[in-house]
């Protein structure tokens, strides 16, 4: 992990996308350096304000991410993003379309669900978003339920293109299941920070500083990995369900070729009957060229000697 500062901070911010990889590499790092808490969410505030509006909805996504995943390492980052949450969600619903604040009303509904922050709180958050209009209130496994539900629905109009295809296959042969790297990194390490019995071996404060560095240091990488793990479940859950609509609008293309070809081979086949007829009838027809030639080519005509002859 590289050191902190409000410069590196400002740098990591405006390079976060929206790519779920993206979010959960930013927020190890800021929960890492969870001791700047209050700084961290100066900062996210005044460049979430200053960034273009298709970027302002990953800022919350990041401070989401940040602020449940960070719980079970102390309540920093909860208390310090609370008095400036509720400005955060007035400030992006006011300058997001109808999709953006469907996303907000996903993420609010699971903190309401997970009890993220207290009621008075989530009141706030819901006002900021809906105004004088309530929320309603939905489950996390309706909320996923609504979002498969929309894929469904946006699938058929929408089907993949083929370099969309292409470009996600390609960005997984980089996924993480096959950083070999990594792989040999977490295989390689010490068999201290994974044998809880191996703690009595620390006879003095200096080895047990060392050890708790080497633990930390190992916990980052796992979380750092699992992250990218997740990303790429997501990245294969995506590819799949391009595949079935590439399949599915493939299938479809196809039955539609085929009741053009089954039309086509009727008209082919009509045509070849009626062929088939002119030719029989164009058999049964005199030869032209037997028949007497009308225009009196072969009809003797006398000369005019012969009309004023004597005889």
């Amino acid at each position: 992990m590289s050191a902190f500062s409000e410069a590196a901070l400002e740098r990591k911010l405006s390079e976060l996308s929206n790519s779920q990889q993206s979010v959960q590499t930013l927020s190890l790092w800021l929960i890492h350096h969870r001791k700047h808490s209050t700084l961290i969410v100066s900062v996210w505030e005044r460049e979430l304000r200053k960034a273009k509006s298709n970027r302002k909805l990953t800022f919350l996504y990041l401070a989401n991410d940040v602020i449940q995943n960070s719980k079970r390492k102390g309540p920093e980052f909860t208390k310090d993003f609370a008095p400036v949450i509720v400005e955060a969600f007035k400030h992006v619903s006011s300058e997001s379309d109808e999709s953006c604040k469907k996303h907000l009303g996903r993420v609010l509904s699971i903190w309401e669900e997970r009890s993220v922050y207290e009621n008075d709180v989530l009141e706030q958050l819901r006002q900021a978003l809906y105004g004088d209009k309530k929320g309603k209130k939905r489950t996390y496994e309706q909320i996923q339920v609504e979002d498969n539900n929309c894929s469904a629905r946006s699938s058929p109009t929408d089907p993949p293109q083929t370099t969309d295809l292409i470009r996600a296959l390609q960005e997984l042969e980089n996924a993480a299941s096959g950083d070999a790297a990594v792989h040999q990194r977490i295989a390689s390490l010490p068999v201290e920070v994974q044998d809880v019995s191996l703690l009595d071996r620390i006879t003095d404060k200096e080895s047990g500083e060392q050890l708790s560095k080497m633990v930390d240091d190992a916990c980052m990488l796992l979380a750092d990995y699992n992250g990218r793990l997740a990303a790429e479940i997501d990245d294969r859950k995506q590819l799949t369900r391009m595949l079935s609509d590439f399949l599915r609008c493939q299938k479809e293309f196809l039955a539609e070729k085929e009741h053009k070809l089954e039309e086509y081979k009727c008209k082919l086949a009509r045509v070849s009957q009626v062929r088939k007829e002119l030719r029989s009838r164009i058999q049964n027809l005199p030869d032209l060229s037997r028949l007497p030639n009308v225009t009196g080519s072969h009809v003797h005509l006398p000369f005019a000697g012969d009309i004023y002859s004597d005889d």
